[in-house]
């Protein structure tokens, strides 16, 4: 299993992480908050489970390699190496807390390849620490969400001789930007999404500076401030600091990169005349100031400030476009000498591409499923129009706001949905129709332009069926909704686009759930997990694929939920491309379920490897693969 965790970088917010902690003894100290976004570049490894030890081997950003060192798999030897400092020790770190918590054997880390500089306020040490406990949630499928991995690394870090604050864990969510809350010891985490890249540079200003005197000085102001100087320590590091973040996110979820960087320019003038005078020898700066003034940046940049601690560490630049960060680059490399790295916080996929499989035989409706498929099995909808199941699906497609709808048919099956979504009827009977009629069957036609099929060679299970549409699809999310299921939402926007909003909103694949009663377990897929969103938003732990009543009792249950009811798959999925990877592998391999690729296996590991949230869907999940519910569909489904 291969990882990546890359650095991240602190946008604003700086020290307020600690800051914020001190409300534990004094109440009247404003709330920290940082806004971070992970960095482009990052820890790469390859881990595999070891039977009884803690196997490390690294390359450093120079290409040397270091290792392997060994260390048994025993509190007592992993605490020793962890409290030795250095590059094993937060790796040790890590593991003493997860073999104090959990029953694990050892673990195999190969760290393989880094281009993360180490020691340059990128928060090295931390991804380490992200780096082994996502290594160990995923070999031994912890069922930890990302916001448990972050916390395991810190808990891991502080083993160590490291004193580092709460946000630098936050590298845990990836490239995406974060809001970090910290309230005493309490953290609260909030993900951020970028409508439009924006793109940074970060500078090695290749200066010196004493990271503890820096955090000595300033925490000389808290818990109680006893002078003017930390009085203003206080107020930039709790109400200025508020501010500024609240207003920058604000900028960055509106893409607004001229008053981002007006923002980093304000909080560097705020940290100059606050903090500075707290610690003059390490935050005066002037290498920090010479890359912010040099005058050649101004047309290629909104703004800039410096980064971590403070002093002349590192700097970071938002620059106007893409061939601005490239111009930065080149400036500062040749007018200081000064290395940089790119760093673009890229606006999340769009969700364009809806999969619909239609290849199914319909072994429950025979022979009705002989005459013709029944995706194609008429309902009524509102309109009192007769639709296609298959076109209700479109419709609701296209209304959550795809711009192309994959059907994955039977080579067999192709002509018929291919002649109603393509071909209009013969003119005799159009001029039949009445005028609304009429003007609906041109519409089918213009719904049609954007249909595209798939074709299943071969009835080989649900997972199999979805990946026949991979060459379609490509590499971007999709919504997935089952042929033989329609959906009816209770509020104005449909199921499908209630997903799709969750997708945009978190950037992690979601599926539908509703509520099930443990008699009908037999017939659904069932998730479990813990509560993002009270009763709303799940962080997915679990898939099974139709449990039995005594595993669903035992391992299935959901916190809040009362006794005999569980949550089971809607039957609409926002998924990212990675799926087609993991549905490849099993293929490949031969990996089958009851005889058949299943859906339901490559869904947990791509909740272990990348994550998965449940949403629970303000609507009715309507099937038509069994007679006895299709007769319920007809006669509910088009009620208002």
């Amino acid at each position: 299993m291969k990882i990546f965790v890359p650095g991240r970088v602190c946008l604003f917010g700086e020290h307020s992480d600690w800051a914020g902690g001190h409300r534990r003894v004094n109440s009247k100290i404003e709330k920290g908050y940082t806004l971070l976004a992970g960095t482009d570049q990052g820890l790469y490894a390859e881990v595999r489970p070891h039977p009884t030890a803690l196997v490390l081997t690294s390359t450093t950003p120079q290409g040397e390699q270091a290792g392997p060192c060994e260390i048994a798999m025993e509190p007592a030897a992993l605490l020793e190496e962890a409290r030795r400092g250095g590059f094993w020790s937060y790796v040790a770190g890590v593991a003493y807390q997860v073999r104090t918590h959990y029953h694990v054997q050892g673990l195999e880390i190969d760290n393989y390849h880094t281009d993360l500089p180490m020691k340059k306020g990128l928060s090295s040490s931390a991804a380490v620490c992200v780096l082994a406990a996502r290594a160990f949630n995923r070999v031994y499928d912890l069922k930890l969400t990302t916001r448990g991995e972050m916390e395991l690394a810190y808990q891991g870090e502080i083993t160590t001789p490291s004193r580092c604050g709460r946000m630098d864990q936050g590298c845990a969510f990836g490239n995406r930007p974060i809001l970090m809350t910290y309230d005493g010891d309490r953290v609260e985490v909030e993900e951020l999404r970028v409508p439009e890249d924006l793109y940074l540079v970060l500078v090695d200003l290749g200066g010196k500076k004493d990271t503890m005197e820096i955090l000595a000085r300033l925490n000389r102001a808290y818990p109680f401030a006893d002078n003017e100087v930390e009085r203003g320590i206080q107020r930039l590091l709790g109400p200025m600091n508020r501010d500024i973040v609240h207003r920058a996110v604000r900028k960055l979820e509106t893409a607004d990169a001229r008053g981002l960087g007006a923002l980093m320019r304000e909080a560097q003038e705020a940290f100059d005349r606050y903090a500075v005078p707290a610690c003059p020898t390490e935050l005066t700066a002037p290498r920090l100031h010479r890359v912010l003034g040099l005058e050649k940046l101004a047309p290629h940049i909104w703004g800039g400030k410096g980064v971590g601690s403070q002093g002349d560490g590192t700097a970071q630049l938002l620059a106007r476009s893409a061939a601005g960060q490239q111009a930065v680059i080149e400036i500062v490399g040749r007018e200081l000498g000064m290395s940089c790295l790119p760093l673009t916080l890229r606006a999340g996929q769009k969700v364009r591409k809806a999969v619909i499989p239609a290849a199914g035989f319909g072994t429950r409706l025979f022979p009705a499923s002989k005459a013709t498929k029944k995706e194609l099995f008429p309902v009524v909808d509102r309109d009192g129009i007769a639709k296609p199941v298959i076109l209700l699906l479109v419709e609701e497609a296209l209304g959550a706001g795809m711009e192309e709808v994959i059907i994955v048919v039977q080579k067999e099956d192709l002509p018929e949905f291919r002649s109603f979504f393509g071909e209009q009827i013969t003119i005799e009977n159009y001029n039949k129709l009445p005028p609304h009629f009429q003007e609906y069957a041109r519409s089918i036609l213009e719904m049609g332009r954007r249909v595209k099929f798939a074709l299943q060679t071969a009835q080989e299970g649900f997972g199999h069926a979805v990946y026949a549409a991979r060459e379609e699809v490509g590499d971007e999310p999709f919504l997935l909704m089952l042929g033989d299921h329609l959906y009816r939402s209770n509020r104005e926007e449909s199921c499908a686009r209630q997903l799709v909003d969750a997708y945009n909103g978190h950037g992690a694949s979601v599926l539908g759930l509703r509520r099930t009663a443990e008699r009908h377990l037999g017939n659904f897929g069932v998730a479990t997990g813990v509560w993002i969103e009270p009763e709303r938003l799940l962080g997915v732990s679990e898939f099974a694929e139709k449990p039995t009543v005594e595993y669903a009792r035992g391992k299935l249950r959901v916190p809040g939920l009362p006794d005999g009811e569980y949550l089971t798959v809607f039957g609409q999925y926002v998924i990212k491309p990675k799926l087609f990877e993991l549905l490849e592998e099993n293929i490949r391999n031969n990996v089958r379920e009851r005889g058949e690729f299943q859906l339901t296996s490559a869904l947990d590991r791509l909740r272990r490897e990348d994550g998965f949230l449940g949403l629970m869907i303000d609507g009715q999940r309507y099937d038509i693969g069994v007679p006895e519910y299709y007769l319920d569909t007809l006669a509910s489904y088009s009620r208002p």
